[in-house]
């Protein structure tokens, strides 16, 4: 949510909270507030003091009732009384938007302190949002190869079900921290489950794959940049991306039945909707590895890059999308996932869905950016 202050109470809950502020000469700071904000109001020039300058109007964040931290647009941050942890990517006063990240070590004793659990689910799953629409989630469990915990699940539920009413996000990319992009679903838990009924093995399994194939269900572009190991479910979350983009040295497998398990995560619909049923077959009977360059001869992979150049491929690949008209791009995923029977279906689905994009403001756009050879600025209107 996103509004002017004026020192009226901007965001409750228990979400991140995205606040703009009028900063110093008329920029605007943005910052962004991990937690339950309760208020949020500008703070009264104090000149003089340290941090704080003539003329700049700060901020101040109250979180679940305790001061976190105070802000000053030309004098940086300063933490609040009880240890608010605060990162600032870019502390240049002349670069605007600045994006800061606020989080509470809440040690407060009239009130209970936030279970570890919310901390730890902040962490597992990382999202950086760029200016121009793109956001990279990248899955932050290293240690563990991004192994897809409860955490990181709980995580990637609640920021795919933000994303898909996020008119701001044109374009994802999910990549993984480290070596690795996945190893696939956290299988500590299996062997002492062994007493559990089938009927509620089945309800978690399914609730499961179904909050990581979200991905699948967004609007918008989606890109997977495979950045090492990708195995079993996290293979399958990759490929369940519009694009999927490997380093060339990046094994990919579904080695489910070497392990006693059926295939999950719809690996047997993603594996063959990609590269054919042949090489699905040969990677789930046999538990083929392919590497990310192989992957890409064989159709399962659209690209491979070598793995410093990964990132920023991919990351250009991204803005380009998201350079581009909206509703347009939109619609034109909608119609590639329609899966038309014949001709006649797609020239239907496109004679509805063309008059949509014609009757819109960034058409006119994009006709006067070609005549006048410039880059269009698209608003999705």
């Amino acid at each position: 949510m996103q509004r002017a202050l004026g020192g009226e109470l901007v965001e409750k809950g228990t979400g991140a909270a995205l606040v703009e502020t009028g900063g110093a000469r008329g920029t605007q700071d943005v910052i962004q507030i991990a937690g339950a904000v309760e208020t949020f109001q500008p703070l009264p020039d104090r000149p003089g003091q340290a941090g704080h300058h003539d003329g700049a109007q700060g901020v101040h964040a109250v979180l679940k009732g305790l001061l976190i931290a105070e802000y000053a647009p030309e004098g940086g941050l300063h933490s609040g009384p009880h240890g608010g942890k605060v990162g600032m990517p870019d502390h240049d006063p002349e670069s605007v938007p600045r994006r800061l990240w606020i989080t509470s070590r809440t040690h407060r004793r009239s009130r209970p302190r936030r279970p570890p659990e919310y901390a730890l689910r902040m962490n597992e799953l990382l999202v950086d949002r760029d200016d121009d629409g793109v956001v990279l989630l990248t899955l932050n469990v290293p240690e563990r190869r991004n192994a897809m915990t409860d955490a990181m699940t709980d995580r990637w539920r609640e920021t795919m079900t933000a994303l898909a009413t996020d008119p701001d996000a044109r374009c994802v990319v999910v990549t993984g921290a480290g070596t690795a992009f996945s190893a696939g679903g956290d299988l500590s838990w299996l062997g002492e489950r062994g007493a559990e009924a089938v009927p509620e093995l089945r309800e978690r399994m399914l609730a499961f794959y179904r909050t990581w194939l979200l991905i699948n269900q967004l609007e918008i572009p989606t890109i997977a940049a495979v950045n090492g190991p990708a195995v079993g479910a996290g293979l399958c979350v990759a490929l369940a991306c519009d694009l999927v983009y490997a380093a060339d040295d990046a094994k990919l497998l579904v080695p489910f039945t070497s392990l006693g398990l059926h295939p999950g995560m719809a690996a047997t619909y993603l594996l063959p909707r990609r590269a054919g049923v042949g090489l699905a077959r040969e990677m789930l009977l046999t538990g083929r590895t392919l590497t990310g360059r192989e992957a890409a001869d064989k159709g399962l992979v659209n690209r491979s890059f070598p793995n410093n150049d990964l990132i920023p491929e991919v990351r250009a690949l991204a803005q380009k999308i998201a350079q581009n008209a909206p509703i347009a791009t939109r619609l034109t995923k909608l119609a590639l996932n329609q899966d038309h029977q014949d001709l006649e279906a797609a020239l239907r689905w496109e004679s509805l869905a063309q008059p949509i994009t014609m009757a819109t403001s960034d058409l006119l756009e994009g006709l006067a950016a070609h005549r006048e050879r410039r880059v269009p600025k698209f608003t999705g209107s």
